[in-house]
C-alpha cells in the first residue's frame, strides 16, 4: 500500500497544514487518493481542516427529535428503527441526501432484499449505481465486485452486510429505495472543505481507479496485519524485553526528536487463562507525549490491542492478536518527546518482550494531533434527558474520533444491545450521527453472538451474548473530525445490575485539548466480571443448568395473580434439559407437594421429579395467553429435614405452542 500513501500525502500536508486559507479550498484529490484514505492511518493524526466532517443517514426511528423550543429530548429511546426515511418521493424512499463536495464511505444494511437502491450524483439524470439493495454486499457484483470491500458476515458464521468502498461527488448525492429494498441502512460519507476538488464516482470505473481498489482488496485479503504503509524513511525499530516488578512502574522507551512511533508490538507468557486475563487487565500501557501534564495513552494492556477479556486470536487493520504476539499501527506523533511506560497494578512480577517502530515526522510538529487511548466504565454521568445514551468519549479541543472497542459482561444473557450510536459533534443538539442498533454500529446484525474479523470491525470474543462479548469498530477513512468538541454516544438499556460495559476509545487530540480521562484502580478493571448465581422469585437453584434462569416481573400480565408479582423464568433451553431446584423441608414429616406455574403460548411441556424420582404425570404448560394455574399437586412425600431437590426437565411442546420451551414457576407449596 506504499504506493497509495505517496500518491496524496502531499496533499494532506496542504490540506492540514493551512486549513483556513484560500490555497486549500483549491486542493484536488483523485479517486486514487481517496482508496489510500482507506489504509492511511498517518493521515488521522493531522489536525482536520475547518469544513471537513464525517456523518451518517440511516433509518433511525424519525421519533426521537430534540424540542428547540422546549430544550429537551423527546421519544429519545425510540426504537422503531427499520423502515424510516428522510421523505417519501412518490414510490420511492429518500435514504440519504447530501451537498458536496463528498465521499460515501460506508454502507451498511441487516436485511437489504432485491428493490434497487439508486444512487445520483452532482445531479445526473441517470443514478450512478443502480442495483438491488442486496448486490451491494455480494462482493461480486461490478463496480462492487472486491470481496474484502463488499461482503456478508454470514460467510463468517454472523450476520450483517457491509460494504467499505469510496464513492465521491463533487455537488451532491441522493440515495433513493424503491419497493422491496428490505430494511435498515446506514450511508456513512464525508464532507470536505469547500472548493476541494473530487471526481464523481463512475460505473464502469476508469482502470486506474479499478487497480487501485484491487491493490486494496489484495492487501486486506493477503496482508492484513502488516503496515500499510511498509518501511518508512529514517525508521528505526527497538527490541526488548521488560520486566516490572509488582505495583512498580518501568520506563520502556523514551523518545526525542520530531518522530512518531508507527508500530507497537507485544509478546507475553502465561500460565493458563485465568493468569492470562488478569495481567492483560491489570497491566497497563501508558505512554506521555511532548511531557504533557497526564498520559495520553492510558490502558489495560490486552484492551490496547482491542479486545477483552485475556487474548483472542484476530486481525484488523490497526490492531490485532496472534499466535506471534499481538501489534497495533495506530500512528503516535510527537513534536519533542515520548516516554513508554509499563505500569504493573499486579500483585506478581511480569515480563513483557517489546518491538517498537519509530519514524521522523512527514510534516510539521505544528499540525499534528497526538493519539488518544483510554479505557473507562461508567465515567461520565448519564443525562437524565437523554437516557439511554452512554458516554464512550466527551472530549474537547480539535481532533478526530477514530473509534472504541467495546467490552460487555452480560452474565444473564439475553440480547444487551439494541442501543444506538449517537455522536454530538462541535455543540450539536441532535447528533450528526444516530445508528440503529449496537450489533448495527459494529457493523453486524440481528444480535448475532458469531465471531467475526474484517479490517475495520470485529468481534473477537463471544459467549453467544451471556458472558463475555468484545467488539471493536475502527474509523479510519470514515474518522470523524471535530473542531470543538465531540460526545460519542452508544445506548444503554440495561442497568448495571444486568450489563456492564468497559470502552477503549481511540482519538486524536490537538494540543491544548480535554481528555478528561484519568487512571482506573485495578479492583475496577479486574474481577468485576462476576456470574450471579443462578435462579430468581426466591429460588435456589442447583448446579448451572442450560439456557437462561432469572426472575421475571409479572405485573403487565391481566391473566393471573402471582405471588410477589414474580416468578422463577427458564429461556434458551430444550428438550432433554433439566433444571434443578431447591426445595427445603423445615423437619421430618409427610408433605403435600404441590406447585405454581405458568402457562402461555411458547411455553414447554415438562416432567416434574422429586429428588430424582418422578412425580405426577406431563404438564402441559401451553396457553394462548400468559395465566398461572391453580397449585397442580405432585403428591403425598416422606422427607427428612434439609435441602431436597424438585427437578423440571423440557420434555416437549404442544403442537400449537410457539416452539421456545420456556418454563415458568411461581411457588413451590409444602403442606
Amino acid at each position: 500500500m506504499r504506493r497509495s500513501f505517496h500518491a496524496f500525502a502531499a496533499v494532506l500536508i496542504m490540506l492540514t497544514g493551512a486549513a483556513v486559507t484560500p490555497a486549500v479550498a483549491q486542493q484536488t484529490l483523485t479517486y486514487q487518493d481517496l482508496v489510500g484514505w482507506m489504509t492511511d492511518l498517518e493521515r488521522l493524526a493531522a489536525v482536520p481542516p475547518v469544513g471537513e466532517t464525517c456523518r451518517q443517514w440511516a433509518s433511525y426511528d424519525r421519533a426521537s427529535r430534540y424540542d428547540e423550543g422546549a430544550g429537551e429530548y423527546v421519544n429519545w429511546s425510540a426504537n422503531n428503527d427499520g423502515p424510516m426515511f428522510i421523505r417519501q418521493e412518490g414510490e420511492s424512499g429518500v435514504m440519504a441526501e447530501m451537498e458536496g463536495p463528498g465521499c460515501i464511505w460506508r454502507v451498511w444494511s441487516a436485511l437489504p432484499q432485491k428493490g434497487h437502491v439508486k444512487i445520483y450524483l452532482d445531479g445526473q439524470d441517470e443514478p450512478a449505481i443502480d442495483l438491488p439493495f442486496e448486490d451491494y454486499f455480494t462482493g461480486k457484483t461490478p463496480p462492487l465486485h472486491y470481496p474484502t470491500l463488499s461482503y456478508a458476515l454470514e460467510d463468517q458464521g454472523c450476520r450483517g452486510k457491509n460494504l467499505y468502498l469510496p464513492i465521491p461527488y463533487q455537488k451532491s448525492c441522493k440515495i433513493v429505495a424503491e419497493e422491496g429494498w428490505g430494511r435498515y441502512y446506514h450511508f456513512t460519507y464525508g464532507t470536505f472543505p469547500e472548493g476541494t476538488k473530487l471526481p464523481t464516482f463512475k460505473s464502469p470505473m476508469p482502470a486506474e481507479d479499478a487497480a487501485a481498489l484491487k491493490e486494496l482488496d489484495t492487501f486486506f485479503r493477503e496482508r492484513i496485519g502488516t503496515d500499510p504503509a511498509g518501511s518508512r524513511e529514517g525508521e528505526e525499530t527497538v527490541s526488548q524485553s521488560v520486566r516490572v516488578p509488582a505495583g512498580e512502574t518501568a520506563e520502556v522507551l523514551k523518545l526525542s526528536g520530531a518522530r512518531a512511533v508507527t508500530a507497537l508490538k507485544v509478546k507475553m507468557d502465561f500460565e493458563d487463562r485465568e493468569d492470562q486475563m488478569a495481567a492483560l487487565r491489570r497491566l497497563v500501557l501508558q505512554i506521555t507525549f511532548d511531557g504533557g501534564r497526564q498520559p495520553a495513552v492510558w490502558c489495560p494492556l490486552g484492551d490496547f490491542f482491542g479486545t477483552a477479556p485475556g487474548e483472542n486470536h484476530y486481525k484488523s487493520l490497526t490492531t490485532g492478536m496472534t499466535g506471534d504476539g499481538y501489534y497495533s499501527y495506530w500512528y503516535m506523533p510527537f513534536g519533542n518527546s515520548a516516554v513508554i511506560e509499563l505500569v504493573n497494578d499486579d500483585e506478581i512480577d511480569r515480563s513483557v518482550q517489546f518491538e517498537i517502530v519509530h519514524s521522523p515526522l512527514t510534516r510539521p510538529a505544528a499540525e499534528i494531533a497526538h493519539f488518544h487511548c483510554k479505557w473507562h466504565r461508567d465515567v461520565f454521568p448519564p443525562s437524565k434527558d437523554r437516557w439511554p445514551d452512554w458516554t464512550m468519549l466527551k472530549t474537547q479541543g480539535r481532533g478526530r474520533f477514530c473509534g472504541v472497542m467495546l467490552h460487555v459482561w452480560n452474565p444473564k444473557g439475553g440480547w444487551w444491545g439494541e442501543g444506538d450510536e449517537k455522536f454530538f459533534v462541535d455543540g450539536e443538539k441532535f447528533p450528526s450521527t444516530f445508528g440503529t442498533g449496537s450489533e448495527d454500529y459494529f457493523g453486524y446484525a440481528w444480535g448475532n453472538g458469531g465471531l467475526f474479523q474484517t479490517p475495520y470491525h470485529c468481534q473477537t470474543m463471544t459467549q453467544n451474548n451471556r458472558g463475555h462479548q468484545s467488539l471493536l469498530r475502527w474509523h479510519v477513512a470514515d474518522a470523524v473530525p471535530f473542531q470543538t468538541s465531540i460526545e460519542a454516544c452508544i445506548e444503554k438499556y440495561f442497568g448495571n445490575d444486568r450489563t456492564l460495559f468497559a470502552c477503549t476509545a481511540c482519538w486524536y487530540l490537538a494540543p491544548g485539548g480535554v481528555d478528561p480521562l484519568g487512571p482506573v484502580p485495578a479492583e475496577e478493571r479486574h474481577g468485576y466480571c462476576i456470574a450471579p448465581a443462578p435462579g430468581g422469585a426466591g429460588f435456589k437453584v442447583l448446579g448451572t443448568p442450560p439456557g437462561l434462569v432469572e426472575s421475571q416481573r409479572m405485573n403487565n400480565f391481566r391473566g393471573g395473580t402471582w405471588h410477589n408479582n414474580d416468578q422463577i423464568w427458564w429461556t434458551r433451553a430444550k428438550p432433554g434439559d433439566k433444571l434443578d431446584v431447591a426445595l427445603p423441608a423445615k423437619k421430618d414429616g409427610d408433605y403435600q407437594v404441590s406447585v405454581v406455574l405458568t402457562k402461555a403460548r411458547d411455553y414447554a411441556v415438562v416432567q416434574l421429579y422429586l429428588d430424582d424420582k418422578k412425580v405426577g404425570d406431563r404438564i402441559d404448560l401451553y396457553n394462548p395467553e400468559v395465566i398461572n394455574t391453580e397449585p397442580i399437586s405432585l403428591g403425598t412425600h416422606a422427607l427428612s429435614q434439609g435441602e431436597h431437590k424438585l427437578t423440571v426437565e423440557i420434555v416437549g411442546a404442544n403442537e400449537k405452542a410457539v416452539k421456545a420451551y420456556m418454563f415458568g414457576m411461581d411457588l413451590i407449596i409444602l403442606k
